[in-house]
C-alpha cells in the first residue's frame, strides 16, 4: 500500500483570481491524528526592554511591542499552523525536506515563526523579513509532534504562505537558506515541496554560494531554487504530496476569476484530492479560510474550524475588535510547569489537551453519521453566517459591533451538539 501524504495545503487568491475585490487565504493543516489544535487570540501587547520571549523550545529576545493575533495551533507548542494579525496579515506553514539536513538539536520550529511573523509583522512583506530575519539568527529545529511512543523524531524545515490585502508571498527554507516569491495576482498553492523556480524576488545573501560550494548549482545559467535545493531521492510522502499539490493546482484554476470563502472552504473540504485527510495516522486537524479586502475601510474576515477535518466541521468567523470576546470553549487545558513539553527529557507522558468543543465534535460525530440532521442544520448556519458576512463586506452592514461573532459561533455549535 502506498504511503499516505503527510501535508499540508496553502492557498491564497488575488484578484483577478477572486470574484470580489478581496485576497483570500486558506490553509488545511495536516497533523498527527490525535493531536489537538485550538484556537486562540492574544492582544496586542508592549513589552518591557530587555524581556525574553519563550517559543515552543527556546528563548529569543522580545520585541518593544507586538500586534494581537489569532492562531490556530496545536494545543502543546508556543507556536501556530496558522493564522493572522489586526493587521490584515495571514501565514501558514508546511513541512519540507530538502538537501540540507535537518539539525537534531533544538531551535525555532517553523510554527514558531508563523506566530512571530503575525507578531511582529503589519505587513506580508514585514512579516517576511522578521520570518528570515530571525531564521539566519537562529535556525530552525526539533521535535515537531507530541508523541512519547515514536520510534524516531519528526522534524522539518519549513515552507510558508504570506498574505496581506495587497499581495502575497512564497518563502521557501532549508536550514538557514531561504528563497522567497511575491505573488501579486491571480491564484497559487504550496504543498510540502519546493516551488521557487529561478523566479526569486528575494533570497538568503549566502544561498547561490553555498549552493555552488556543496555542488548544488554549477554556477552557470539560472539559479533555480528549487531544482538546486530538492532532495534527488526524495521519501515517499513527499513524491506523494505532489499528486496533493497538482489536485490543488487544478481546483485553483477551475475557479480561477471566481473564488471566494464559501469556494475556499469548498476546495479545504475536497476529500478526493487528498487535500482533506482522514486517513491514517495523521489527518486535517483544524482549517482556515480569511478574507482580506483590499478597501481598508472593510474588516478582514477570518473563519477556523477549531474541529477536526473541515468536511465534518463548520467555519466560523473572528474578526478582530477593540470588544473582541474571550472563546474559552477552544482554547485547552494548561497545565504550567508540570506540562510534558516542559519537563526533560520531554514528551515522556501525554496530558488531556482538548478543549470544550473539540469534546463536544468528538462526541457528536458518532450521533452524525446515524442523524445527519444535525450536521445539515450546522452547514445551513454556516451558509447564513457566510451570507451575512458577504453583506459586511459589500459595505451593507456595519462590521463595527463584529467582536462576538466567535464567541457566539463556538456557543451555538457547542450547544447543538450537546
Amino acid at each position: 500500500m502506498a504511503e499516505v501524504p503527510v501535508s499540508c495545503d496553502c492557498f491564497v487568491s488575488l484578484p483577478p483570481g477572486s470574484r470580489d475585490d478581496h485576497v483570500i487565504f486558506a490553509k488545511n493543516a495536516d497533523r498527527p491524528r490525535d493531536e489537538v489544535q485550538e484556537v486562540a487570540h492574544y492582544p496586542a501587547e508592549a513589552h518591557p526592554a530587555g524581556a525574553m520571549l519563550q517559543c515552543t523550545y527556546v528563548q529569543i529576545p522580545q520585541v518593544e511591542r507586538s500586534h494581537a493575533v489569532v492562531l490556530s495551533k496545536p494545543a502543546w507548542m508556543w507556536g501556530a499552523e496558522m493564522g493572522a494579525n489586526d493587521q490584515g496579515v495571514c501565514i501558514g506553514n508546511e513541512a519540507v525536506w530538502t538537501r540540507e539536513p535537518v539539525g537534531s538539536g533544538e531551535a525555532l520550529l517553523g510554527m514558531d515563526y508563523v506566530r512571530l511573523g503575525l507578531e511582529r509583522g503589519a505587513s506580508a512583506r514585514a512579516a517576511l523579513a522578521v520570518i528570515t530575519g530571525l531564521l539566519e539568527l537562529h535556525g530552525q529545529g526539533g521535535q515537531c509532534r507530541e508523541a512519547p511512543e515514536a520510534p524516531e523524531p519528526f522534524s522539518y524545515h519549513s515552507t510558508f504562505l504570506l498574505a496581506d490585502r495587497q499581495e502575497a508571498w512564497v518563502l521557501e527554507t532549508a536550514g538557514r537558506l531561504w528563497a522567497a516569491q511575491q505573488v501579486t495576482e491571480g491564484v497559487k498553492n504550496i504543498s510540502n515541496q519546493l516551488t521557487i523556480g529561478s523566479e526569486l524576488s528575494a533570497e538568503h545573501p549566502e544561498l547561490r554560494g553555498v549552493a555552488r560550494a556543496q555542488g548544488w548549482w554549477s554556477g552557470e545559467g539560472d539559479f533555480h531554487f528549487a531544482r538546486a535545493l530538492s532532495l534527488q531521492n526524495p521519501p515517499a510522502r513527499m513524491e506523494l504530496a505532489k499528486q496533493r499539490y497538482r489536485g490543488g493546482t487544478e481546483l485553483m484554476q477551475q475557479h480561477d476569476g471566481s473564488v471566494t470563502a464559501a469556494v475556499m472552504m469548498s476546495i479545504l473540504r475536497d476529500k478526493p484530492s487528498g487535500i482533506c485527510m482522514d486517513s491514517g495516522a495523521f489527518r486535517t486537524a483544524g482549517s482556515m479560510v480569511s478574507v482580506l479586502p483590499r478597501d481598508r475601510s472593510l474588516p478582514c474576515v477570518h473563519f477556523l474550524t477549531a474541529t477536526p477535518d473541515p468536511s465534518r466541521s463548520i467555519f466560523k468567523p473572528f474578526v478582530f475588535s477593540d470588544c473582541t470576546i474571550p472563546v474559552p470553549g477552544v482554547v485547552s487545558p494548561q497545565f504550567g510547569p508540570d506540562d510534558p513539553i516542559r519537563q526533560r527529557p520531554r514528551f515522556q507522558s501525554r496530558v488531556d489537551r482538548r478543549h470544550e468543543l473539540y469534546k463536544a465534535h468528538q462526541g457528536a460525530l458518532v450521533a452524525m453519521e446515524t442523524n445527519p440532521g444535525v450536521f445539515q442544520i450546522l452547514r445551513e448556519l454556516e451558509s447564513q453566517c457566510l451570507g451575512e458576512i458577504s453583506a459586511v463586506l459589500r459595505g451593507e452592514i456595519s462590521g463595527e459591533e463584529l467582536g462576538d461573532l466567535f464567541f457566539d459561533s463556538v456557543d451555538t455549535e457547542i450547544k447543538l451538539y450537546q
